[in-house]
């Protein structure tokens, strides 16, 4: 064996030996990363439609120190445990709200979904309070769309000439036919649709003389806007041509919707698009139509509300009852 195959196998040997080690350390590193376990909180409910989510909920474990998270509007949770804690092992999982009753889960460590269902406080009690509730009935939402109009307030029509003659060679004196052959002319002319307004479905044409030798040359009215201009050329004898669009006013509008909410036992529930802008709530308090306004932070005197982003925009709220109302 020669020096050189030597010094290539030890050199195999060591770049394998570094793979091991780094394949090892990847597989430690990966075994001392936490792990999160994940679910969602809803209200025990027989009924399915009435399992809501249950927000601000406190999940802790039994560990020392605990560990501890809290639900958010949707209900969902994430609670990273502690470095070290290994898949299979037993753990307790401890729910606490001021309005549900306590629950204690035993669980194991996996790579799995926890679904948690807590069952709310006295609900005998709360029967029995009904009729010294305040009702709220008849809600409905009400919220606007900026809309975007155009009202065609008229035409515009020009023509402009170009005078040339025809059967002229053109010996290379700019402008020529397009074969380079013959003498031709330039004439343009532009539009103003004046301000606040845009020409749309503009058009150019030639409309008389020797149509079959002219040609667009430059076409700056199919995009429209406030301004259109058009250039043509004639080789021939002298052409006229037409210049028209439509005339729109763009113009702002909004459109108002009105929509009813789900309701599932002391919750409603109803979505928004992104685009929606003063968003109000009607109801009926003890039968007398009352206007809320729905602002930014949410606020209604009968009532606690969140608000979650989907991935498309769109707006999920959610409205719980404060205790001594009820839905009618």
């Amino acid at each position: 064996m020669t020096r050189l195959q030597k010094i290539e196998i030890l050199t195999a040997c060591g770049v394998t030996l570094l793979i091991t080690a780094a394949a090892i350390g990847i597989v430690r590193w990966e075994a001392r990363k936490p792990i999160s376990l994940q679910g969602a909180v809803t209200v025990r409910d027989a009924d399915p439609r009435k399992e809501l989510p249950v927000a601000d909920v406190q999940i802790s474990t039994s560990d020392t120190p605990p560990v501890t998270t809290k639900s958010d509007a949707s209900g969902f949770f994430r609670l990273t445990l502690a470095r070290g804690v290994r898949r299979g092992r037993p753990v307790t999982l401890h729910f606490r709200h001021k309005d549900y009753q306590p629950l204690d889960l035993d669980e194991f460590v996996g790579d799995k979904l926890y679904i948690v269902h807590l069952a709310p406080l006295s609900p005998l009690a709360a029967r029995a309070q009904e009729q010294q509730q305040t009702k709220v009935g008849n809600v409905r939402v009400r919220f606007s769309i900026k809309n975007q109009t155009e009202v065609n307030i008229g035409s515009a029509a020009q023509t402009f000439e170009i005078q040339n003659k025809g059967n002229v060679p053109c010996k290379g004196q700019h402008p020529c036919s397009p074969d380079g052959k013959w003498k031709a002319a330039l004439g343009s002319l532009s539009l103003d649709a004046g301000m606040g307004n845009e020409f749309r479905d503009a058009r150019a044409s030639c409309i008389a003389g020797p149509c079959p030798f002219t040609r667009i040359e430059a076409d700056r009215f199919s995009p429209g806007g406030r301004t259109i201009m058009v250039t043509a050329r004639d080789w021939s004898d002298t052409a006229t041509f037409l210049l028209e669009a439509e005339v729109f006013h763009p113009m702002a509008s909004e459109l108002v919707h009105e929509s009813y909410p789900v309701i599932f036992g002391d919750a409603l529930n109803f979505t928004l698009p992104s685009s929606a802008e003063a968003i109000n709530i009607e109801a009926d308090i003890n039968g007398q139509t009352i206007i809320f306004p729905l602002g930014p932070e949410l606020l209604l005197s009968w009532a606690t509300c969140s608000v979650r982003v989907n991935p498309d925009r769109t707006h999920v709220y959610r409205c719980e009852l404060k205790p001594g109302y009820r839905f009618q």
